[in-house]
């Protein structure tokens, strides 16, 4: 158990020297034993020198003085002194001090951190007893113990550090001799560093953070347990844990503030604060806002429903929408949404959305509405409903609607059949084919696809052709009586006077044909005139009257003239 004590008090000086930045250049170090400082020489010391090299040239040096104990790694101390030892591959150790004073303040060698408890102890010569022993650092004092001789201080700190020294009366002296330790230098190291915080200091709204809170902690106690919490603005959002990250995986405007976090040793002795981080989260600026209707494209009938929407491609909230219309600045309505529920012709104009995330604000491209007006009243002039044309004559029909947004499709019926397309129907010159009933259907779309149509019928237009002979047929079969008689008595006086050696027939005596229409046919009284002498076909009978047709496709006006009938 004795073997244990000493070698973990000669781990324990190792260690101490390494805290006073004896290491590195030099490696060699000088134990003792016990693990006291400094020691007395009372106290039986052994040194122990370790490093590199052989333990054959280890050298030994008291007050810088070369000694006897050539090549041994242990000895023990019989004279007070500053020892050194060198070992050739790691070279010269730190010094330790052995005292023989008649008033000692030792320290335990093993190096003091943070949170550490340390006992002082004022010791006189050969242990003789001490009294009424007073400790001080510099030159305060800091407990009258007047029945002890230790000093106990608890969770170290820093400001602990410093020289110490005690002051008391040794046993056997007279009364009012004091006695007084030479200074001891007591440092208190870091158990580990102070923390930083780091982090992005301006994080995109939605992107993850990860906030770390580095803190070191000391060589000497690489393996010490420490425990991480984390602050914003002073309330906690995380720990105690071991993890020194606080990762929040979708930050919001929420999240902005100052943060900080403390490291804290496990039992709370040891706790370090870092220096505040400011964290501001970015929106993502507001872009790609895009305007879609219902129905598709922003084309709608008079009187239906339409619906907009404007979406977002990034930005982040909490969003504010208006509607606007044309260039006017006066919001039609708010929120990603805009509903018409029964849009009028005076709704056609452009319409876009306005998107504010506080820090940016976008628009998207105009969107074109269209109302259609579905046409009505579809109409055809000349009216009346009947109308009634002579045969030749031109005719055109015009067909129209009260309303209706263009582009407006017209198609003719004539009996019910497709015979033309357009607003206006060419007849030319009219014939009795034509003769029938006449509507014009106007038709207007909604998209270019046609998904909705809308049709409006005119009322039916009859249509009656008439030629002349069947418009006169009254008014010649009340003349033809009277026209058969003056052309018969006619015939027979012209035969009298032929018969009677009167003179010959003249044009004027021809029988003027009735004036046709044109493209009928004519029927014409023409009267026999006779023949010359010795021409067959003289005749003793007298003169007959023969209606004859005139032969020919139809009868034109440029058929006019005299005709007779020779016998």
């Amino acid at each position: 158990m004795a073997g244990d004590t000493g070698m973990a008090g000669k781990v324990a000086l190792l260690l101490w020297a390494q805290t006073l930045g004896l290491t590195g250049a030099q490696t060699t170090q000088l134990l003792v034993e016990p693990p006291w400082r400094p020691a007395v020489l009372w106290d039986w010391v052994t040194l122990t020198c370790q490093g590199s090299g052989t333990a054959g040239d280890i050298t030994w040096y008291r007050d810088g003085h070369r000694l006897r104990q050539k090549g041994l790694e242990h000895f023990t101390v019989t004279k007070s002194g500053t020892y050194t030892c060198d070992r050739p591959g790691s070279g010269l150790s730190p010094p330790v001090t052995v005292s023989n004073d008649q008033l000692v303040l030792q320290v335990p060698t093993q190096p003091l951190l943070e949170g550490d408890t340390v006992t002082l102890r004022c010791r006189g010569r050969q242990d003789k007893s001490v009294s009424r022993v007073s400790f001080y650092r510099g030159k305060k004092e800091l407990w009258d113990l007047r029945y002890g001789t230790e000093l106990s201080l608890s969770r170290l700190q820093p400001h602990h550090s410093g020289r110490y020294c005690c002051r008391g009366l040794l046993e056997g002296w007279f009364s009012g001799d004091w006695q007084e330790s030479a200074p001891v230098t007591v440092t208190v190291r870091e158990l580990f560093t102070v923390p930083v915080l780091e982090g992005p200091p301006e994080p995109i709204e939605g992107s993850p953070l990860n906030l770390s809170c580095l803190s070191t902690p000391s060589p000497l106690r690489p393996r010490t347990r420490l425990l991480h919490l984390f602050y914003r603005d002073g309330q906690s959002v995380g720990g105690p844990q071991v993890s020194p990250q606080l990762l929040v995986p979708a930050v919001g405007v929420s999240h902005s503030g100052s943060y900080s976090c403390q490291v804290g040793s496990e039992g709370g002795a040891v706790r370090k604060s870092s220096a505040r981080l400011r964290v501001t989260v970015r929106r993502v600026p507001v872009s790609g806002v895009s305007l879609w209707a219902q129905p598709p494209g922003g084309q709608v009938a008079l009187g239906d429903r339409l619906v907009l929407n404007c979406t977002v491609a990034e930005g982040t909230g909490p969003l504010s929408f208006t509607w606007h219309r044309g260039g006017s600045g006066t919001p039609l309505g708010t929120g990603p949404r805009l509903e018409l529920p029964h849009v009028g012709d005076n709704d056609s104009d452009h319409y876009h959305c306005r998107v504010s995330g506080g820090d940016s604000m976008a628009e998207s491209v105009p969107l074109n509405v269209t109302v259609l007006v579905p046409v009505v009243n579809a109409t055809i002039t000349p009216g009346p409903l009947s109308h009634q044309v002579h045969a030749g004559d031109p005719v055109t029909l015009r067909c129209s609607v009260q309303v209706g947004s263009a582009p407006v499709t017209f198609t003719w019926l004539h009996n019910g059949q497709e015979v033309a397309r357009g607003p206006v129907l060419e007849l030319g010159d009219i014939e009795r084919r034509h003769s029938g009933t006449y509507q014009c259907a106007a038709t207007n779309q909604l998209g270019q696809d046609g998904h909705r149509v809308f049709r409006a019928l005119s009322p039916e237009l009859a249509l009656e052709v008439t030629t002349w002979g069947h418009r006169e047929t009254a008014v010649a079969a009340g003349v033809g009586g009277s026209l058969l008689f003056l052309l018969l008595l006619l015939a027979v006086t012209v035969g009298w006077h032929r018969c009677h050696g009167r003179t010959p027939r003249t044009p004027q005596d021809r029988v003027p044909a009735v004036s046709p229409e044109a493209g009928e046919v004519l029927y014409s009284h023409v009267v026999p005139a006779r023949g010359t002498a010795g021409s067959p076909s003289a005749t003793p009978e007298g003169p007959q009257v023969t209606y004859a047709e005139l032969r020919g496709p139809r009868w034109h006006p440029g058929d006019s003239g005299d005709y007779e009938n020779v016998l």
